[in-house]
């Protein structure tokens, strides 16, 4: 079934056929999860963060299930942006979903040097800053300071052309007197056109039988259904107090398994949602949660699911 025109989506000018996003990190390089579901019944693909260097990842175990969700230590295992331009990138303009670039890095010229590459790509639209990184001049993540974050996302979003920005912010704060609405209204400030909310949220595991951390990072991102009722209330806190004045999207990431997941991050004002941890309990939960929505919608009486969007009664 291809997806009704009930599920278009506008992200800061790009169209989806669907508010379904599989999330970076979470179906392959690219296009890899075509093995398993037909890529035109989604929206989006976020490719995997690509870093201007390959990167080998941690070491293993560097996943683990918990009784609510996942950890991962993957440590930004990627092919690194030659092998990316080179043998990834010929194929997007074939792939039936749009396609974001997802960036991390060490430094504002690696971020800068990967989003002037993806902005040359045919078919990449948008590019997602993964500003869950260390700056190494500072050693604070680019996301928990927005000096860092001004200067990093002004820089980028000054670079391009017609390639969209949008950030991804972490859920944690802890430890920074900012909020997490604080630090997107930095990156709309600095030119973002779309916000991700949000990375995963920090945490550990420990076998009871060696008494050693279960990852071989010791600390690890939580993401899967633990995690999902944090990031509804951090979506609307955003929404309202940023996003619904200045017409930003938000891409809302964080434990949806069921399409009711997607239905509530749509209501708390997300345009999109991206599908991580769900994917690996059920290659084709993004196709369950799109059929799901497009119900919903009809249900709900609406002739578009953006008339939805924000539209939580509090």
């Amino acid at each position: 079934m291809i997806p009704s025109p009930r599920l278009t989506t506008n992200l800061a000018g790009i169209e989806l056929a669907t508010p379904v996003v599989l999330a970076a990190g979470t179906a392959g390089v690219l296009d890899e999860m075509s093995d398993v579901l037909r890529l035109d019944r989604i929206g989006a693909i976020v490719t995997k963060s690509i870093t201007r260097a390959p990167r080998q990842g941690n070491a293993f175990p560097r996943i683990t299930f918990t009784q609510a969700g996942m950890l991962n230590a993957i440590g930004l295992a990627n092919p690194g942006l030659d092998a990316f331009v080179a043998d990834i990138a010929p194929r997007i303009a074939r792939v039936p979903a749009a396609i974001i670039g997802s960036i991390a890095g060490d430094s504002v010229e690696d971020y800068l040097a990967i989003a002037q590459a993806m902005d040359a790509i045919e078919g990449l639209g948008i590019i997602e800053l993964n500003v869950s990184c260390p700056n190494v001049h500072s050693g604070l993540e680019f996301g928990a300071d927005p000096d860092a974050l001004g200067e990093l996302v002004s820089a980028v979003s000054g670079s391009l052309n017609d390639t969209k920005v949008f950030v991804k912010l972490s859920p944690i704060t802890i430890g920074t007197p900012y909020t997490i609405v604080d630090l997107a209204q930095t990156a709309i400030d600095a030119g973002a056109q779309g916000l991700t909310l949000t990375n995963t949220v920090p945490a550990m595991g420990i076998d009871v039988h060696t008494q050693k951390p279960i990852l071989s990072n010791t600390i690890g991102g939580l993401s899967g259904p633990a995690i999902h009722p944090i990031v509804v209330r951090l979506v609307h806190l955003v929404y309202a107090q940023v996003a619904k004045d200045t017409g930003v999207p938000i891409m809302a990431a964080g434990g949806v398994t069921r399409w009711q997941d997607a239905a509530e991050f749509i209501l708390a004002g997300a345009s999109a949602v991206q599908i991580g941890a769900g994917s690996f309990a059920n290659p084709r939960t993004a196709v369950k949660v799109t059929k799901g929505l497009e119900k919903w919608v009809a249900r709900m009486g609406k002739p578009n699911v953006s008339e939805l969007i924000g539209t939580v009664i509090v």
